[in-house]
């Protein structure tokens, strides 16, 4: 089958579409099968001689489609077109179960090629999703009212309340929030603003009422321009031509041109009977050396070395949480020769884990923890998470507390037994501090925030004051910190690591995982600039270059990257639909792994392409050379070079099915990670109790 290299509007009707011509292949393949079988044991031979002759219209019903689009629309005489007459003149000669099988492969091909498609339009509508459907402006008599957010303009004034998604680009002129806006920076903590701060199209207010002034119009946002990146990037990328898309119409002409000539040749020339001498066998007149040559020319197994490789590599990742999205994903994968990955939620988790609880004064770390956890138990924040989580790890009891005020980007302040206890900054908390011990807070907070950690203080005056310095972590992703060096060792490199973090949690992510190179602090369109950047340095700009996301901010960059892999168990889907490869293990050394099946992937389509043509150039000559000595070659034996070379081209890509599989920290991928669809971030609504960033 020949690939289609543009998208094309799919058929509407369900006999025509992709799954009905998979289903009407599966058909013809077990009609074709049935009729071998029945053949063998029936000594006329007629009942699965019928059952191949089925086989054959149903593959002609879908084959003849393709083969008269080919013809009368494009105007291309191709492989579509010579695998019909193939089959139409196998069955003209009596032989209806080549003619079947060459068109159940067609058709199967086709179909599962077709299947593809769909997924490059569903990542700009994955975006649209995120594009808010109301905004609340204040008009001229002060009052808040509904409009569209395409209707809203620069000065304009906006209203935000707490889960809520940001309308448009704009300005808070009224309040303090935190604001989740991983959508754009892949940040994994809200970030908290205050009068002045700029907020984004797309983001969700996780706190307090807040009122904006409109900075850009809706079709001008932040959002915009992302889904603006994806569709560019997209039209952008140039498909990988397979060997087969080359030959395909040459190799077509040139069949039916050498077929003719033989017939013309053997009749007219050399005086054979054009088709059989009145008292000799067909296998002795001119027509049937030309119908033998083109059976032993038809590219069965041409066409199916692709695809059978291709189906068998998609298998083997799959089971082993490599998720293919068709074969030119395959392709581009094994001409890796640079990797770009994402800090948040690809390097790391995405989920913050307390890693120490020092005292600094007058406590012991389980009581301090108690206190901690009772302040964080009913609030969502991944920070509150984290320390909850650690409590119940511990077996420690939350203490019974009661929360009084919550300051985005500072803290919560709440009682315990009657005394208050402050969580968060150093600020926020050191009126409960002894003076005595500021310096020592401090200088415990600047180590975690050197190493690329998260420092908060909790702080509780009871009958004496009590302090200590909790630090939190994003968790590096099982794998990663053997990524770089396996990368390496099958020649990729750099490894470089973009995020929207900031400088020093990117350097402490980078320093444990010994990556090449770190960029912090980058926008979605900053990412897409440094990818063209490394595809320059590597190789003047000619591919090679990978990206690893797993966030809606890294679509562009995904859809822009020669090969692009998304972490399934908590991507976006906005970043899955752009992908071309998703992760659907857990662990970083799958990624590795994927790139050396896909490299023997494309070994074994070379090695199966050479076998066929080279099969294929030894028939021709084989049945040319016989036919002029007066040994025709019996088309029995043509058939059986013709499919014994398609076997063994079915067999070596089969292969590729028993690799061993990467050895991942845990057990199987279903076992390890959520399922794609599982939602891991929290929702607006969840987000409205957030309570400490820092």
């Amino acid at each position: 089958m020949e690939p289609d290299t543009q998208q094309q509007e799919p058929d509407e009707r369900p006999l025509f579409s992709a799954k009905g011509r998979l289903i009407s292949a599966i058909a013809a393949g077990a009609l074709l099968l049935l009729g071998v079988v029945l053949a063998a044991f029936d000594a006329t031979g007629d009942v699965g001689y019928w059952a191949m002759w089925i086989s054959l219209a149903l593959g002609l019903f879908h084959g003849s489609k393709a083969a008269l689009e080919s013809l009368l629309v494009e105007r291309s005489f191709d492989i579509d077109v010579l695998m019909v007459i193939g089959a139409v003149v196998a069955g003209a000669i009596g032989q209806p179960g080549e003619g079947a099988l060459l068109l159940f492969l067609f058709v199967l091909a086709g179909a599962l090629e077709d299947l593809a498609l769909a997924r490059t339009t569903r990542a700009v509508e994955a975006l649209h999703k995120l594009i808010p459907v109301a905004a609340l402006r204040r008009d001229d008599t002060g009052a808040f009212a509904e409009v569209p957010p395409e209707d809203l303009v620069p000065a304009d004034v906006i209203k935000i309340l707490p889960g809520e998604l940001i309308p448009t680009d704009a300005t808070l002129i009224e309040g303090e929030t935190s604001v989740e806006q991983s959508a754009l920076t892949g940040e994994s903590v809200p970030r908290p603003v205050r009068e002045g701060d700029d907020l984004f199209a797309g983001t969700v207010n996780v706190g307090n009422p807040i009122v904006a002034r409109v900075t850009r119009p809706a079709t001008e946002s932040s959002l915009a321009k992302i889904i603006n990146l994806v569709t560019q990037a997209q039209a952008q990328r140039q498909p990988v031509q397979r060997t087969i898309d080359r030959l395909s119409q040459p190799y077509a002409i040139g069949v039916m041109a050498a077929s003719a000539a033989v017939l013309l040749v053997w009749w007219l020339i050399l005086g054979y009977p054009f088709i059989a001498p009145e008292d000799g066998r067909p296998e002795q007149g001119a027509l049937f050396t030309a119908i033998t040559l083109l059976i032993v020319l038809s590219p069965c197994a041409v066409i199916i070395s692709t695809p059978t490789a291709t189906l068998a590599a998609i298998s083997r990742g799959a089971r082993a949480g490599v998720l293919f999205k068709g074969g030119q994903a395959i392709e581009r994968l094994a001409s890796l020769r640079a990797l770009a990955m994402d800090k948040t939620g690809t390097l790391t988790i995405g989920r913050p884990r307390l890693q120490s609880l020092v005292p600094v004064q007058d406590a012991d770390e389980r009581s301090l923890l108690a206190v901690a956890a009772g302040l964080e138990l009913d609030s969502t924040h991944p920070i509150a998470t984290a320390i909850v989580e650690a409590a119940q790890a511990q077996s420690v009891q939350p203490a019974a507390a009661t929360r009084s005020s919550f300051r985005p980007g500072a803290g919560v302040s709440g009682h315990v037994d009657g005394a208050e206890a402050r969580l968060g900054t150093f600020d926020h908390t050191a009126p409960l501090i002894d003076p005595a011990l500021h310096d020592r807070v401090r200088t415990l907070l600047d180590e975690a925030q050197r190493d690329g950690r998260i420092g908060v203080v909790i702080a509780w005056a009871n009958d004496s004051a009590h302090a200590g310095v909790i630090t939190l972590a994003d968790e590096i992703r099982p794998g990663a910190d053997q990524l770089v060096t396996e990368m390496h060792a099958i020649g990729v490199e750099p490894v470089v690591m973009l995020t929207g973090d900031n400088q020093q949690t990117a350097a402490g992510v980078a320093g444990r995982v010994g990556i090449d190179e770190f960029h912090a602090e980058m926008l979605p369109e900053d990412k897409v600039t440094h990818m063209e950047r490394i595809r320059d340095r590597i190789n003047g700009g000619t591919g090679g270059v990978g990206l690893v996301g797993d966030g809606i901010n890294d679509s562009p960059a995904l859809a822009a990257a020669d090969v692009s892999l998304a972490i399934g168990s908590i991507g976006s889907d906005a970043a899955l639909e752009s992908a071309d490869i998703v992760l659907l293990a857990e662990d970083l050394r799958t990624i590795p792994w994927g790139v050396r099946l896909a490299r023997s992937a494309r070994r074994t389509i070379t090695i199966n392409l050479t076998f066929a043509l080279s099969a294929i150039g030894l028939m021709a000559l084989a049945t040319l050379v016989g036919s002029l000595i007066g040994r025709p070659l019996p088309l029995w034996m043509g058939v059986l070079g013709h499919e014994g070379g398609t076997m063994l081209v079915v067999g070596h890509s089969l292969l590729l099915l028993t690799r061993a599989g990467p050895k991942l920290t845990a057990g199987r991928p279903s076992e390890t990670a959520p399922s794609p669809s599982t939602p891991t971030s929290r929702t607006a609504e969840q987000q409205v109790e957030a309570d400490v960033s820092v």
